[in-house]
């Protein structure tokens, strides 16, 4: 009978995400992986297979995360009121391992490599950009945005303000807080 690893999945997950967030894909070799994970090569392969496969689990976790935290502020707040909201809790993240966007510095390594990582960032992209579309849309059928605005390009034009917000925050620190708000203020002109 096969022995029950000693280990949780689903910290291990996030661990290692945040050592592939902080120092990407080709600056995380196996080693630091199993030194993070504590594992040995035996138990590293056992429980993911690959690098590639925990950087895919890694990369599910994060974009998982910042949907249920979209989600959550959606709830409280409402879709414009979440969408405002957004850009100020993504800064406040006070214990990530980086402040740029772990699928945005993914697509932006990889796939110049034609690495299937990188359409796996895009697509995890693409799903938060569908997310910010239908907040959009909501505010619209609610009448808090007029209706002559395109709610897949003003999703655009967020997650683009929210992709230079975080390499700015990398840049800048705390002082990107203003921009943050800036952006949500913005949304009140719509």
């Amino acid at each position: 009978m096969p022995r029950k690893p000693s280990f949780d999945r689903t910290d291990l997950i996030a661990r290692a995400r945040d050592l592939f967030w902080k120092q990407g894909w080709a600056g995380t070799s196996l080693k630091d992986l199993e030194a993070e994970l504590k594992l040995k090569p035996g138990s590293f392969y056992a429980a993911f297979g690959s690098k590639d496969a925990l950087f895919g689990l890694a990369l599910d976790t994060y974009a998982e995360d910042g949907a249920r935290r979209l989600e959550a502020l959606t709830e409280a707040e409402g879709p414009l009121g979440a969408l405002k909201r957004y850009p100020v809790l993504i800064l406040e993240e006070g214990n990530a391992p980086a402040r740029a966007c772990m699928l945005a510095k993914t697509l932006i390594e990889l796939h110049q490599r034609d690495h299937p990582l990188a359409a796996r960032a895009d697509a995890h992209l693409r799903g938060m950009e569908a997310r910010f579309t239908e907040l959009f849309r909501q505010a619209q059928a609610a009448e808090i945005i007029a209706a002559e605005h395109d709610p897949v390009a003003l999703a655009q034009k967020y997650q683009s303000d929210l992709m230079g917000l975080r390499v700015s925050a990398e840049r800048m620190g705390p002082k990107a807080m203003g921009i943050a708000r800036q952006i949500g203020e913005g949304l009140d002109r719509l």
